[in-house]
């Protein structure tokens, strides 16, 4: 059998898991080389039929996709699916010789349960525990095409750790070790939920940020900066980060976008270390400055009510004047009056609707009523800077769309608030007026 000293395979509950998987498995270099075969594998078929042209062809291009293809097993040609996932700088194939669809048999359901396990571990780092490269390149994929049919932007922020190399010649590799770990908790602790981190690879990491704009990446940035550089790590003391921001543009491939982002981190590293260097360029302003509102209008549903009469009406009022400011927002340049007055009525609502939801939460005794004024004092904040930019005719439509569609409504309304759906979700429970 083929050595299992593949830097994938060195984590012992790895390299177990991988032999013992009850499909069959086989781990090879991107040249199609074998690197390892587990037990399943070894008992159903012969090795040399990796060599077959549908094989080598799924390992050069290595997707989401199950492929049929015929194998030499221990009693002839035999029918199969193969899968190929990346596995860090090798390939790892998956195997099937029955189907994977049959819900109603228990024991294929168990292995697609184990299998979800295989494909996580595959997108896993090893060292830190975050999603690896070869997940970014599939996620960013999918979010750029998600990014681009929905037109939500996508932001992306590259950090590198500062004179790390020094960290490792001082210190030893089990320290660096220890830094990037370190690293990892601090950066999870500084960024949302809908936010993904990845280890580009050395000391360099990847938060994806979908739904937002270059500026709101650029705050959450700073946040990891600032936390980082106040944090003291073990054995080491302290380490800073320099870091890149940018959010993609319409149709912009995910290379095109990472060098941007990459420039960024460079400009970054030249301009003294420990910054963030923002590109202001991206998508929320190029749709802003199309001037096509039908993009950017706020269509209500009905699926976004509570059940609760107060909320559900200043939830629907919200709406209407989100979408007349955008409209004014348009025309700001030839009707200022109007557009000011539409931003005032707008951020009035939000700070009246904010205390009526507070308080009749309250009546319900939500458990995370504390979390969800924080929320709020935050959008608030934002709402106040907003409009100090306004004042000094210094805001875009783009920074507009993006408080107004993503932080309150994507992020907000349609996010967090549905966390206390449930509360009156029981029929004949009381509905609580705010005065």
């Amino acid at each position: 059998m083929p050595d299992l000293q593949s830097a994938w395979l060195l984590e012992p509950h790895v390299r177990h898991f991988f032999i013992d998987f009850p499909m069959p498995l086989a781990l090879l270099r991107q040249d199609g080389g074998i690197v390892a075969l587990n037990t399943r594998f070894t008992e159903s078929f012969d090795s040399a039929c990796l060599e077959s042209d549908a094989v080598q062809r799924l390992v050069r291009s290595p997707g989401e996709a199950w492929e049929p293809v015929s194998l030499v097993g221990q009693r002839g040609g035999v029918p199969a699916r193969a899968r190929a996932l990346r596995a860090e700088d090798n390939v790892l194939l998956v195997l099937s010789v029955r189907s994977l669809e049959d819900a109603a048999d228990p024991e294929l359901g168990q292995l697609q349960q184990r299998l979800s396990q295989l494909e996580q571990l595959v997108a896993t780092d090893r060292l830190t525990g975050v999603w690896n490269r070869a997940h970014l390149d599939r996620m960013i994929e999918l979010e750029l095409s998600r990014s681009n049919r929905y037109q939500h932007p996508l932001s992306l922020i590259l950090l590198d750790i500062d004179h790390f190399k020094q960290v490792n010649d001082r210190f030893g590799h089990a320290a660096g070790d220890s830094v990037l770990r370190e690293l990892v908790r601090v950066v999870q602790e500084r960024i949302r939920g809908a936010d993904m981190l990845f280890r580009w690879g050395g000391e360099e990491f990847v938060v994806m940020t979908p739904s937002t704009g270059y500026r709101s990446a650029a705050v959450v940035a700073e946040k990891i900066r600032a936390a980082v550089e106040s944090h003291d790590f073990p054995a080491v003391g302290k380490v800073t980060v320099s870091q890149g921001v940018a959010e993609c543009l319409p149709h912009e491939s995910a290379g095109d976008c990472f060098k941007r982002v990459d420039a960024s981190l460079y400009a970054a590293k030249n301009g003294g270390r420990n910054r963030v260097v923002v590109d202001r360029r991206g998508s929320s302003d190029e749709w802003a400055r199309a001037g096509n509102a039908s993009i950017i209008k706020l269509q209500w549903s009905e699926s976004y009510e509570c059940g609760e009469e107060t909320i559900d009406s200043q939830h629907r009022r919200l709406f209407e004047l989100a979408n007349k400011l955008i409209e004014a927002a348009f025309d700001a340049d030839h009707d200022r009056p109007a557009f000011n007055a539409a931003l005032d009525a707008l951020l009035a609502h939000v700070a009246l609707h904010f205390a009526a939801e507070e308080a009749i939460l309250g009546v319900k005794r939500y458990a995370q009523l504390e979390a969800h004024k924080r929320a709020h004092a935050g959008l608030l904040s934002r709402a106040a800077r907003l409009k100090q930019k306004a004042a000094a005719g210094d805001v875009t439509l783009g920074e507009l769309v993006e408080f107004v569609a993503h932080d309150v409504v994507a992020r907000h309304l349609l996010t967090v608030d549905r966390d206390f759906f449930p509360l009156f979700a029981v029929p004949g429970a009381p509905v609580v007026s705010a005065s």
